[in-house]
């Protein structure tokens, strides 16, 4: 009784739980109050709440988490090597003389985006398909050009992802599990395909890509046989870089790997110093790279039966998708594409701004971008907040995902490693969604990239992703 009375005597706060209007009529009365922001697991969807009740009942539990440990066991163990660039018809499996891949789940040339639509129109012009922009845009109406996902002929491509059959592509072997993986090449600057713009010196560089840099690095790694990428992004991260949208030390890193063997091909000075200053004028030309390892790790972690692991997350600029473990081939979970935050170059205005677009979240997928934006925290500088808030990015997705990759570190989270095998339960469970550090191309085509911030996926994803899973599992233990 004693301490009751203590208790009482004592200045007493209030823990508010859900609604705010209780803590403000009780601060009406001068009651401190300590706000819980709350919200239910899956936001409250009965059906949802009835899979993930079923995905954790004892017996079905115990067989995803063992799925999932096998699944980031291939994460944490894949070595992607970086083996040759090629044209991607060469290569690319399926890929088609009358193709277009594009970033993200399907879409219908009528659902895309301002950005992508640019991007395919410039393709088919540098393709020598059409004559001009308008015969472009006509001849991708017309329902003679196939479009199909990266993402579905083990490639990924930034921003709009458009890769048509002569561009030049990464080639990385998994050299411990055998998969291969393609992406495109780097434009460097803003106004390129990859983010909608097409006019007359966007083509003639993609020309140029065509005729001399590809060329010329395919030649260089036939020389140099092959790079170890993962050794070079855990070099990365330690010398402050995230690998999707700061690319400063991976770039230098990849640059000095290639320059023996760039210096030992057959073409001329000029189009060496043209290749260098090339690389030279934009960070960026790693970025790529990185996504391509990143692919190449997340394909051979897919298709493990009961895993409720994401292995990919990808953005056509009009839906955002993924794509699970445990749910075989290429079945995607979509929601509605969302709106990057972040500042925006002088002259642009938020009204300017296409929505998320790009298979770059493949990094994050992985473990890097928004999710080791800890090791970057200059990055602010281009997608907003501070270096308290990129630290803390960091540790939120440690609440969704399964391990740590001890192979790529974070200096200073005392070498943790990077959060790894994003778990769609965990995101449901307690409504962290996945972060993503990204580029913001204009809303119309031509144009090109506006700035730069953060976005989430939609939780519906999620959601339709769960549903699946239990179904399956069902089907399984039937």
């Amino acid at each position: 009784m004693v301490k009751i009375n203590e208790l009482f005597s004592s200045e007493l706060e209030v823990v508010n739980v859900g609604l705010e209007m209780f803590k403000e009529d009780l601060n009406s009365q001068g009651v401190k109050v300590s706000q819980v922001n709350f919200m239910p697991p899956a936001d409250g969807d009965e059906e949802v709440l009835a899979a993930l009740d079923y995905l954790d009942t004892p017996g079905i539990r115990e067989k995803i988490e063992a799925a999932n440990k096998d699944v980031v066991e291939k994460v944490v163990s894949s070595r992607p090597v970086l083996i040759g660039f090629d044209q991607a018809i060469n290569v690319i499996p399926g890929m088609k003389k009358n193709m277009i891949i594009h970033a993200g789940p399907p879409v219908a040339w009528e659902n895309m985006c301002g950005a992508m639509k640019g991007a395919v129109t410039g393709a088919l012009v540098f393709e020598g398909l059409a004559k001009d922009i308008a015969d472009a845009e006509r001849l991708a109406a017309s329902g003679e050009i196939e479009f199909s996902p990266c993402h579905e002929h083990s490639t990924v491509g930034s921003m709009a992802g458009v890769t048509s059959p002569s561009m030049y592509v990464h080639i990385v072997e998994n050299k411990t599990y055998g998969n291969v993986s393609y992406t495109n090449l780097s434009e460097q600057l803003s106004k390129i395909l990859r983010m909608g713009a097409n006019d007359e010196s966007v083509i003639e560089r993609l020309i140029w890509m065509r005729d001399v840099l590809g060329p010329m690095l395919k030649e260089a790694m036939e020389i140099a046989g092959e790079i170890d990428l993962r050794l070079l992004l855990s070099q990365a991260l330690h010398m402050g870089d995230e690998c999707h949208n700061r690319n400063v030390a991976g770039t230098t890193l990849l640059i000095q790997a290639l320059t023996p063997y760039l210096v030992q091909t057959s073409f001329s000075t000029k189009d060496k110093v043209d290749v260098f200053n090339f690389v030279a004028s934009s960070d960026y030309f790693s970025g790529p790279t990185w996504m391509a390892l990143a692919k190449n790790a997340m394909d051979a972690a897919h298709n493990v039966e009961y895993s409720s692991i994401l292995t990919t997350m990808a953005r056509n600029g009009y839906e955002f998708g993924i794509r699970v473990s445990g749910l075989e081939g290429n079945q995607w979970f979509t929601g509605p594409a969302q709106v990057v935050v972040g500042p925006l170059f002088a002259g642009f205005k938020p009204e300017d701004s296409g929505l998320d677009i790009g298979d770059s979240a493949i990094t994050e997928t992985y473990g890097i971008g928004g999710f080791a934006m800890s090791t970057a925290p200059a990055i602010v500088s281009l997608v907003g907040g501070t270096v308290n808030d990129a630290i803390n990015y960091t540790k939120k997705m440690g609440e969704i995902t399964t391990t740590e990759n001890p192979n790529v570190t974070i200096p200073i989270l005392n070498f943790q490693g990077i959060p790894t095998g994003i778990d769609l339960r965990k995101v449901l469970e307690t409504g962290v969604l996945p972060l993503i550090d990204t580029a913001i191309a204009h809303k119309e085509p031509g144009i090109g990239m506006i700035g730069a911030g953060v976005v989430n996926p939609p939780m519906e994803c999620f959601k339709k992703a769960a549903l699946a899973l239990a179904k399956r599992i069902k089907e399984l233990e039937a």
